[in-house]
């Protein structure tokens, strides 16, 4: 265990480290104040955790009906497998290419994955973090489709050449037997059939091999005798092809909207062709074409008529519908819309037996952005209630923030009135998807997640044990009057998009106080109670903040403060300030600068308040002489105090919403006392540092000055020089949105991702804009406000965005009735210390290290009855001690975008300072706790995720994680206590990281296990007459056919067999099942092989060395041989 003695630092001792180092100033500790750090570098190291969400862009899905284990695989090469609720998990491969389609091997803990690269793999899934076992990489052909029947190990890839290749997916070798095209089709064909679209085997007979190609040719293959049985011929293109379980008739799907079934043993001619969706003319001839039906699958009930279940197929004058799934049983056609277009479908059997009445219960529908259940049991068909958090990007995550240990009642509390907004109409049955195991994870303490989007909804999340459940969703827009149409949209509007965006959020867990900036220049505060209410009137402040520039001339600070506001120990009003009526000021510029509007308007009928969160005041800020109020960049809340302070580029301003008045509104320069060494007067701009008017979109364009080049619709930028220009840019532009000015609201899925949306109007030049200085960050806290005080008291650090921190003095008057009716005093007390770049993250320490919470009141329900209120409103004692003369006994931690300072109090002595990037910037910074013990972690812009110690700033950690390539992480990754930190890592997924040791030592427990032991069904009965007459499932001995003795060995050139990382190890695992213990030898073998000709190779290498060594040699020796020593 370290002790670092403050006054030995302050003695002189500098520490040795370039980047750390500690400066001596008077007025240091006495000696026996010594604060001793636990944490060391060991306690630290970073991984994944787990990955949430809906699979951003999916690509192809499959299911294990034994296992009943969903898998689902995306267009940039992830894989998500979803168990019962809690079990999920995710994996990627490293080429990072689309899944194209998966297959798994049926109770055997395996899956298959065939990617657009032309490669498949075989994952283990019988370790908690599957890997992949062995990958086959085609060289000379494109895959287009795999097959690999139940109870196989042999699998079918047929290419876009036409051919078919066998894969023994044990060894992952591929077969000499091959299916090539012009084998399969008619010699009198003329044209090539184009790609294989479908395979499958017959279900009654494995030895003959349904083909479909894309042309409209269908060719039932015989495997043992090597030619075609039937070839079945039609003039439209195939989509897909369904056999009925007896395996007499089959089901192809066509381009036209078609269907078509055909008997195995007729092939002249389809014996049924319907058109779903097709209007039947009366004259007897063929529908109207429709679109492709994309997918058919044919199912069959022992009890009924079969299911046909369907996508695609509508008729061309539908063009305005959504994409739909169609249900045909027996004479009901059912047509199911879905909110997004259909990617697949799959139908959930009660038996994986191809041979047997399926007995279909459900169908799986994978959309682009959702994942629907369909219960085919009952009627309506109704849809299950989906267990997994896929609702991340509802609507677009704007910003997020994480509580890990927080108070235990909190998630029951949420949840009870979450249950409560539940949508009805679900399907009574259990979710079908229901494999896996949880895991056995130590780690029990409450985290929550909280989420801000982009049509102003809140959602609070249990993230506690590694799983993710929705508690509740709070929609702040319903405080607003909305616009029915376009023509209605006010002209105040800063934003052309999404006005009621969340921009950033202030939460206290202790008092369940909430409060929340949007992008509109709004605050709305909120309380959260049990009980439902009624509201009359919305309690209503309106601020003017205006430009500090603009009284850079004039010492009068009158046009500060909005005239109708009441002073600061007036009684508070309904209403504080009327919204101005009249039109001209609104609606046209030609008559006059908008003056005194807000951006939104506040409903004015009452307005119904469910239990859970309610609002207790709206803060407006408003246009001011024709300028549009600037966004807010930094907010916070402080229940014990009822205050709430927010700042932006013209200032900060505070709010005591217990009163509903403003108490202060001040211009970020004049909180430099006049006296203050840090006071700057305006100056040439810093590029790209503060904020510009303009709201962005998903791509983060932002219309600062280096952009004025971009057109505003294609967002292209007029040619760099170099790379190193363009990588500048973004670099600034990343600075830029760090400090939160302005965060993307705009939908991460649309096309429009380079467009920008502009504010509607701005004077103010750039110069201007970008000169000023914003306030980024706040922390109320009990301190000594000056340098002279020996007590402390209430008050708020400020940070701002050129490095200053400021301290603001509160008087608070006695709780009680005069806490309603006595004003809060205000005094700025001047700069405190100033660092590189913007503030980022302050708190407090004792003399002991410990962190000094801001104080808080403890929840009480505001609509309860006085005496219950009275019992709960107890406010938490201030902890710190008085300060004794000449002795510090508190630590202000500051940290910026370059570096950290601990700073003594109230001496205002700077004892600790360590640069932490020189190159980059730092663009999320927060005190946390792990270990009992506190430090500061940072995620920089160059990738790196750092921490360091505290009070001594010692770095524990340095790990190059993440290379900013996307706005998204830059806006949403958050750090918490005990070694948690996620970011949205996709627009629909959020991704869990730990840097915390003990969670990676503890990681393998806590993860669920998809793989679980479970019998395979019996395979069902042939039936004394079948047994004896035949006619029952014909088997094939595959190995005779397709192994090396018969078949030969394929061309090496054709595919490269790449072992996987977790083959030998994956094996060890793996039970013994049909594909197990050979496996196991064959890999062992494989391995030893391998190992043996690298040897060979090595050796053969070592003396081709040799010999060459000695040719050189004998050329040197007969090169100077008969020279003298005087001509060497």
């Amino acid at each position: 265990m370290k002790k670092f003695n403050i006054r030995k630092v302050l003695d002189g001792l500098t520490a040795t480290s370039s980047s750390s180092s500690a400066a001596a100033q008077p007025g240091a500790p006495r000696e026996n104040d010594a604060v001793q750090e636990t944490l060391q570098s060991e306690h630290f190291q970073l991984c994944k955790t787990v990955r949430h969400g809906f699979p951003y862009q999916p690509s192809s899905m499959a299911f294990d009906p034994v296992q009943k284990i969903l898998a689902v695989g995306t267009q940039t090469g992830a894989l998500r497998l979803f168990g019962r609720a809690g079990v999920e998990c995710y994996c990627q491969h490293e080429s990072g290419a689309a899944v194209i389609q998966l297959q798994f091997l049926i109770n055997e803990g395996a899956l298959v994955s065939a990617l657009a690269d032309d490669s498949i793999h075989l994952w283990n899934l019988r370790q908690k973090i599957p890997a992949i076992l062995h990958s086959l990489k085609f060289n000379r052909e494109r895959i287009t489709y795999c097959h690999l029947p139940f109870q196989s190990k042999w699998l079918y890839i047929g290419t876009e050449r036409g051919n078919i290749h066998i894969v023994n997916v044990e060894s992952f070798t591929l077969s000499g037997y091959v299916i090539m095209w012009n084998k399969a089709i008619e010699l009198s064909t003329k044209t090539h059939p184009g790609p294989v679209v479908h395979i499958s085997d017959n279900p009654m007979d494995e030895g003959k091999l349904l083909i479909g190609f894309e042309c409209g040719v269908v060719v039932l293959w015989d495997l043992k005798s090597k030619k075609a049985d039937y070839r079945y011929n039609y003039d439209e293109a195939i989509h897909s092809v369904a056999w009925h379980h007896e395996g007499k008739q089959f089901v192809c799907s066509h381009s036209d909207g078609t269907l078509t079934t055909w008997n195995v043993r007729a092939p002249a001619k389809p014996a049924q062709i319907i058109t779903p969706h097709g209007k039947q003319p009366k004259d007897g001839k063929k529908p109207e074409p429709c679109k492709p039906i994309l997918k058919v699958e044919y199912k069959t009930t022992r009890a009924g008529d079969p299911f046909m279940v369907l996508s695609g197929g509508l008729s061309y004058d539908t063009l305005g519908r959504r994409a739909c799934l169609t249900v045909m049983h027996g004479k009901s056609t059912a047509v199911l819309e879905m909110d997004y277009p259909i990617v697949d479908f799959l139908t959930l059997c009660e038996t994986p037996y191809p041979n047997d009445f399926q007995e279909p219960y459900a169908v799986v529908v994978l959309l682009e952005k959702d994942l629907v259940v369909i219960d085919l049991g009952q009627i309506g068909y109704p849809i299950f209630e989906t267990p997994y958090p896929l609702t991340i990007h509802e609507s677009p995550v704007t910003c997020c923030e994480y509580f890990a240990d927080c108070p235990a009642e909190l998630i029951p509390a949420l949840y009870s009135i979450g249950s409560r907004q539940k949508r009805q109409g679900y399907s009574k049955k259990e979710w079908p998807i229901s494999g896996g195991n949880w895991g056995q994870g130590t780690q029990s303490y409450p985290e929550i997640i909280i989420t801000g989007h982009a049509d102003g909804s809140i959602k609070f999340w249990d993230a506690s044990a590694l799983m993710l459940q929705v508690l509740y969703k709070l929609k702040t827009a319903k405080v607003f009057e909305r616009a029915r149409s376009k023509e209605e949209k006010p002209s105040t509007d800063i934003v052309e998009e999404d006005p009621f965006a969340i921009q950033t959020l202030s939460w206290c867990p202790e008092s369940r106080m909430l409060c929340v900036a949007g992008v509109s220049a709004h605050v709305i505060v909120y309380r959260f109670s049990k009980q439902e209410i009624t509201t009359e009137v919305v309690q209503l402040l309106e601020v003017r903040m205006q430009s500090e520039f603009s009284e850079v001339d004039s010492p009068d600070p009158g046009g500060e403060q909005t005239p109708t506001l009441p002073t600061p120990g007036a009684p508070p009003s309904p209403q504080e300030t009327e919204v101005p009526t009249q039109p001209s000021t609104g609606n046209s510029s030609s008559d006059g600068p908008r003056d005194n509007i807000p951006c939104l308007q506040v409903r004015s009928s009452p307005l119904k308040q469910s239990p859970g969160y309610q609002v207790e005041l709206v803060i407006q800020l408003v246009w001011v002489s024709g300028e549009p109020p600037q966004q807010i960049t930094s907010l916070a809340i402080n229940s014990s105090y009822g205050l709430v302070v927010f700042g932006n580029s013209n200032g900060l301003a505070v709010v005591d919403y217990l009163q509903k008045t403003l108490l202060l509104n001040m211009g970020t320069s004049e909180l430099y006392s006049p006296s203050d060494p840090y006071q700057r007067q305006p100056r040439s701009p810093r590029k790209a540092r503060q904020p510009s008017g303009a709201l962005c979109d998903s791509n983060d364009g932002s219309n600062t000055s280096e952009d004025r080049c971009k057109s505003p619709t294609s967002g292209s930028t007029s040619p760099c020089n170099s790379d190193d220009e363009r990588k500048q840019k973004f670099i600034e532009k990343v600075k830029f949105k760090s400090r939160r000015f302005s965060k993307t609201v705009a939908n991460d899925f649309d096309a429009k991702d380079n467009s920008f949306t502009r504010s509607r109007s701005s004077s103010v030049t750039s110069i201007e804009r970008e000169s000023r200085e914003a306030i980024s960050s706040f922390h109320f806290c009990e301190s000594y406000p000056r340098k002279t005080d020996s007590v402390v008291g209430p008050g708020v650090l400020v940070g701002t965005t050129q490095g200053s921190v400021m301290m603001v003095a509160l008087s608070l008057p006695p709780g009680g009735d005069q806490r309603q009716q006595q004003p809060v005093g205000i005094s700025s007390c001047g700069t405190l210390v100033r660092l590189k770049g913007g503030i980022l993250t302050m708190a407090m320490l004792d003399s002991t290290g410990t962190l000094l919470p801001p104080s808080y009141e403890p929840w009480y329900d505001p609509n309860a009855s006085d005496e219950e209120k009275e019992k709960s409103r107890r406010r938490r004692p201030a902890s710190p001690p008085s300060s004794q003369e000449g002795q510090d006994s508190q630590f202000a931690v500051l940290c910026s975008e370059k570096q950290a300072k601990v700073v003594a109090m109230p001496s205002q002595t700077c004892i600790y300072k360590h640069n932490i990037t020189e190159t980059s910037f730092v663009l999320r910074a927060d005190v946390v706790q792990m270990a009992g013990a506190n430090f500061i972690a940072c995620f920089c812009a160059n990738g790196h995720i750092m921490t360091l110690s505290l009070p001594s700033l010692r770095p524990l950690l340095d790990v190059n994680y993440l290379p900013l390539t996307d706005m998204r992480i830059a806006r949403t990754f958050c750090f918490s206590n005990l070694g948690q930190a996620l970011y949205l890592t996709s627009p629909t997924e959020i991704q869990r990281i730990t840097y915390s040791q003990e969670t990676c030592d503890n990681l393998q427990e806590m993860l669920s296990e998809l793989f679980t032991p479970v019998e395979t069904p019996e395979a069902p009965n042939r039936g004394f007459f079948k047994g004896l007459f035949g006619g029952g499932a014909q088997s094939l001995d595959r190995e005779d056919l397709f192994g090396e003795t018969t078949a030969g060995k394929a061309s090496r050139s054709l595919a490269q067999h790449i072992p996987g990382p977790g083959s030998m190890e994956g094996m060890k695992g793996a039970a013994s099942g049909v594909v197990g213990e050979l496996a196991r030898a064959r890999v062992a073998l494989d391995e030893r092989g391998q190992k043996l000709g690298e040897l060979e190779e090595r050796t053969a290498a070592m003396m081709a060395s040799a010999e060459s060594f000695s040719k050189h040699a004998h050329d040197m020796m007969l090169k100077y041989k008969d020279k003298k020593w005087y001509q060497l």
